[in-house]
């Protein structure tokens, strides 16, 4: 069934009550994906969060496909929601039965359910805190109506977390998502000094961190410090 344009204005006037606080941040996310899910009529929808590891969890899911999705990515450390967290970009996965950009997690999630999958980052300031996504069973070309609703129901959600964020009562959800916020400032300044030294770009700079963190079983961020730190002190010897 195409996304009736009509359908998500109504949905988002209806869902503007969130962003004044009548409900709790958590509570309102799982709204936001309730009204996700029935929009588009697909087998799942789901909103994730990073952690200060850059891992995505779920925080509010329509379906157990998504429990899958969180998992999958974790364990095969690709998919298109890490793609679309990475990149800041929207990424469209309209049959992974024919995907060759992340073999390991199409191949598994293939077997568990998830054929397509259409994912757009929720942007804060000039990073990503997560994604909001939608899942399919079935080979399912997105259509640019279904793009821009899911960039719509993706704005309301990062309006709503940049309120968290912003306000003053720090819950747990609040702290989470700060502490990702600085992992990522650091991770993007190593990536920063990787590009200048080596040639290398964004992507395969950030590859080559979080290979060196998973061989030597670190922290991401602590990794990525010190990438800074000793061009830091590179710079002060010359």
């Amino acid at each position: 069934m195409p996304v009736e344009m009509q359908d998500v204005s109504s949905a988002l006037a209806e869902l503007g009550r969130l962003r004044f606080g009548e409900m709790k941040v958590e509570d309102a996310m799982h709204e936001i994906v309730r009204s996700t899910h029935a929009i588009f009529d697909v087998d799942g929808a789901g909103l994730m969060l990073a952690d200060a590891d850059h891992h995505l969890h779920n925080v509010a899911v329509s379906d157990d496909r998504l429990a899958h999705l969180e998992e999958l990515q974790i364990r095969h450390r690709e998919g298109p929601c890490i793609a679309a967290f990475e990149d800041k970009e929207l990424v469209r996965a309209e049959d992974l039965t024919q995907e060759a950009r992340w073999p390991s997690f199409s191949k598994h999630a293939v077997t568990r359910g998830i054929r397509a999958v259409l994912a757009s980052p929720i942007p804060y300031n000039q990073d990503a805190v997560g994604v909001v996504a939608v899942t399919s069973e079935d080979r399912r070309p997105w259509s640019a109506e279904a793009e821009l609703a899911l960039l719509a129901f993706t704005d309301l959600a990062a309006l709503l977390i940049a309120s968290m964020l912003l306000g003053e009562q720090q819950t747990e959800l609040a702290a989470q998502l700060q502490s990702a916020l600085n992992s990522r400032a650091i991770i993007e300044q190593a990536k920063g000094v990787l590009i200048g030294q080596q040639g290398l770009t964004a992507h395969d700079a950030y590859a080559q961190l979080r290979s060196q963190a998973r061989a030597e079983r670190r922290k991401l961020a602590i990794v990525s410090a010190e990438v800074v730190r000793g061009a830091i002190r590179a710079d002060g010897g010359n």
